[in-house]
Order: C-alpha cells, then structure tokens, then sequence
C-alpha cells in the first residue's frame, strides 16, 4: 500500500439513475480492510429498494445537503457532517428528502462491495431480474423490491419503475 490522494475530480464514476457512484478507494488499495464510494443523489431521490447485506457494514458521511434513512424500523434524517451507521445484516435504504442535491460518502468495511457497484455500472442497459439475483447472491445482498412503491410514496420520492437498481 502507499499514501494516496483522490482529488474531487478523480475516481470512476457512474451513473445508477438515482444515485451515483465515484469510486475513491478501491478494496485492493486498502488490502481488504475497506472501500470507499461517494453518492450524489439527485433531489427527492430514492437510492434503493430496502435491502441488507450479510458481508460489510456501511457508514455514510454526509458532505452536502440531507439524507433520509430507514434502519429496520427506524427512520433518520442526516444532515452535513453527520455520520450513520448502517450495520450488515439489518434492512435498511437512504434517499435525498430535500429538493436540493445530496452527496454522501460511502465508507464500506470490510472492502469489496465497490465491486457490486462498478458491475452494475458496467452493464450495458437495464439489468434484469434474473442478473440482479445473480449480483445480489454473489455479492451477499438481499433485495425488498416491493418497498419501493411505499418507500416513494411515504417520504415523497421518486425512482424509475423500470431501473431495479441499487
């Protein structure tokens, strides 16, 4: 490993419909220990269906604007510099409650969920039901599909009915 610097231009970066994803330390830079993305979302945007992974934990540092959370049954809402702390094997999604756009930085540990990320970056189209099981099962990721009809209707949000991305 050696010192690096991701300038605010720097890193991949990909567009997932409501939510994007610059990737800034990749797992391998980190020797395993941890992966960092960041997410803009555009204004009342849903980031993604209710889901949980079994591997990583997840820790979201707001850098602009506001961020809503479900946490089980908990419901959050982060503002810049507030940290929360998605742990695995809890259902949880995030989503940009303000008609201003949101940037959060992604810290992922162990590292290695960058990589879910930067396939479905690299697909080519809409990724399919049966592509996205695929993703999901090697990447130890379950969906909740169904909750994003409420999700959207409960907190205002939009999210494109024929992009099942997360």
């Amino acid at each position: 490993m050696s010192a690096t610097i991701v300038g605010p231009k720097d890193g991949k970066f990909g567009d997932l419909g409501t939510l994007g994803v610059r990737f800034m330390l990749w797992s391998e830079q980190s020797g395993g220990t941890v992966s960092i993305v960041e997410h803009p979302m555009p204004p009342k945007a849903l980031a993604a269906p209710l889901h949980r992974h079994s591997r990583e934990d997840e820790y979201s540092f707001v850098l602009e604007g506001s961020t809503g959370a479900q946490l089980g049954s908990d419901i959050v809402t982060a503002h810049v510099g507030d940290l929360v702390f998605l742990p695995r094997n809890e259902w949880h999604t995030f989503w940009n409650p303000a008609d201003e756009p949101c940037r959060i930085l992604e810290i992922i540990s162990p590292g290695g969920f960058e990589l879910f990320f930067e396939e479905l970056v690299d697909f080519e189209g809409v990724p399919d039901p049966v592509f996205l099981a695929d993703l999901g099962t090697r990447y130890g990721i379950e969906f909740d599909f169904e909750s994003i009809p409420d999700l959207c209707a409960t907190h205002g949000l939009w999210y494109p009915e024929d992009e099942m991305l997360v």
